[in-house]
């Protein structure tokens, strides 16, 4: 089956978050009739705004831990909270819903033949002894530390997306985000990008945690969604999974100073001690992607941050 999103019923399980309402969005404009389903934990109804009056789009509260029914031709597994502040608060239901929600959308593909694409992470790489990341790398994690909730929980649901086309041969994408960034963060929860811009927003000091020299890769946020689309759309034979991220590699110190610069801020940087199995390094290798998805991120660092000041700034007054 090719996906026609003109024609496609489609669900987006964490539709009302920060990567899900931008999904949404754009799915609408491609022609599709969509279904948020969230249970709001970190997403917002005013994400979802654009959209919320829209013949062809239609917002379900739910708890996919929970069975859902409904006709569908297409679905985007995006429901579980992704930042360290929001999955740990709670890391008994994080791994229900990367096991369990992991199922019943399984399920309702099945019983669908529909084909059904998961957002994985770069969390299940742990703190990578290779590097930049591929996908042939197994990871570096520690299955019973303070992050396994979220990247055990990922992985779990990696090994159950490919049982269930083993055994069942439904259509499934696995599509392992790297650091996102953009528009409809939540302000509190906890991701450098956001508190970095609030900090500085505020006058109050950066927090960098360790010497600040741990680097990450971040990708602006319509440049994931751009990606997640073209994977959802090739043929069934191609699972993944795939890398989606920037490759352009920053430090923490210069993420801060970057952002410093941009908002005008006067606020100083303050060293803080490494938060448990931290990841030092991360960096994706994009080569699948651009193979298979003709995709590359489009989005310079900087462009991206002033979108996010913007948004930022609207919340600061």
């Amino acid at each position: 089956m090719t996906l026609h999103y003109p024609q496609a019923r489609v669900i987006v399980t964490g539709g009302s978050g920060f990567i899900g309402s931008h999904l949404c969005e754009a799915l609408i404009q491609l022609g599709s009739e969509v279904v948020s389903v969230d249970n709001y934990l970190t997403g917002r109804a005013a994400n979802l705004d654009k959209v919320a009056d829209h013949p062809r789009f239609r917002s379900v509260t739910h708890d996919i831990t929970s069975p859902f029914v409904s006709e569908v031709d297409a679905i985007f597994n995006l429901a579980c909270p992704a930042s360290p502040v929001w999955y740990q608060r709670d890391p008994i239901q994080t791994m229900r819903v990367n096991v369990l929600g992991s199922l019943n959308m399984l399920e309702l593909a099945r019983h669908n033949k529909a084909r059904i694409l998961q957002t994985s992470t770069s969390e299940i790489y742990g703190d990578p002894t290779s590097h930049p990341q591929t996908e042939f790398y197994w990871g570096n994690v520690n299955p019973i530390g303070v992050r396994a909730c979220y990247n055990e929980g990922k992985r779990s649901a990696e090994a159950l997306f490919f049982d269930y086309r083993r055994m069942h041969g439904i259509e499934i994408k696995i599509a392992r985000i790297f650091n996102t960034y953009g528009p409809r963060m939540l302000p509190d929860d906890g991701r450098v990008v956001s508190t970095f811009i609030l900090q500085a927003l505020r006058g109050e000091p950066i927090t960098l945690f360790g010497d600040g020299r741990q680097t990450r890769s971040f990708a602006y946020v319509t440049d994931v969604v751009d990606a997640l689309l073209r994977f959802q759309a090739t043929p069934g034979e191609v699972t993944g999974p795939i890398n989606i991220g920037n490759p352009d590699e920053v430090t923490m110190r210069d993420l801060a100073e970057r952002i410093l610069s941009l908002t005008a801020s006067r606020s100083k940087i303050a060293f803080l001690p490494l938060p448990p199995d931290d990841p030092r390094r991360r960096r994706p290798d994009i080569d699948l992607a651009k193979k298979t998805l003709a995709w590359s991120p489009l989005v310079r660092l900087d462009e991206g941050l002033r979108e996010t000041i913007a948004y930022f700034r609207n919340i600061v007054g």
